[in-house]
């Protein structure tokens, strides 16, 4: 059996020092980088925002974590993050990046955000993820990151939705967490959307 890993947003804005914190984000790069030997494929995807994007809460005078209404979605108010060419956008620099085939950027578009490696959030676009994963037959799809009730989140769902096997490594992911139980709702809906929840030394021991 072929095992594809998804890094989804290992990037520097989301480690603990960061511009959108993620809380012990940091802490997940040793556990993928022993889980990287273990795949066949290594896909990563990296939130890469053009200046002014609008999801940032300084466009629209906002404060972080304020939700407003975009082109007729909700919209989370985040401050300004992963920015392309910046050094928060680039991957927290002790992973592993030589074992990754294939990155996949999102959040291009000014107008729309990305939380899924394969759609924006009104999935008017699709980033090109599934269509690789399709023309190269890779079926299984590990899932690991930040943040587990965004990014991981979204991710995991549609390629359940897409019809992909999805596994979510719990251990190598970490959460925003902003209201309380936000991770673990998330995790909820993964295993109900027929994602299998595993931990790493699954993995890592066979």
């Amino acid at each position: 059996m072929t095992k594809t890993l998804i890094l989804v947003d290992v990037q520097n804005d989301f480690s603990p020092s960061g511009a959108l914190p993620v809380p012990q984000g940091d802490q997940i790069v040793p556990i993928i980088n022993k889980l990287l030997p273990h795949f066949d494929h290594v896909i990563a995807t990296q939130d890469w925002h053009p200046q002014g994007h609008a999801s940032f809460a300084s466009v629209h005078n906002k404060t972080p974590g304020e939700l407003i209404e975009l082109d007729g979605g909700p919209q989370v108010m985040w401050p300004d993050h992963c920015v392309q060419g910046t050094y928060g956008a680039e991957f927290i620099a002790e992973l592993n990046t030589h074992a990754i085939d294939h990155v996949v950027q999102k959040g291009t578009n000014l107008n729309i955000d990305s939380y899924s490696g394969f759609f924006d959030n009104q999935r008017l676009q699709a980033t090109g993820l599934a269509d690789y994963l399709l023309e190269k037959g890779l079926t299984d799809v590990y899932i690991v990151g930040l943040a587990t009730d965004y990014c991981v989140k979204f991710t995991a769902l549609d390629a359940a939705e897409l019809g992909f096997n999805t596994w979510v490594i719990q251990d190598a992911c970490r959460g925003v967490n902003m209201s309380e139980g936000d991770v673990d709702n998330a995790f909820e809906q993964m295993q109900q959307a027929g994602c299998i929840l595993i931990q790493s030394e699954s993995l890592v021991v066979n």
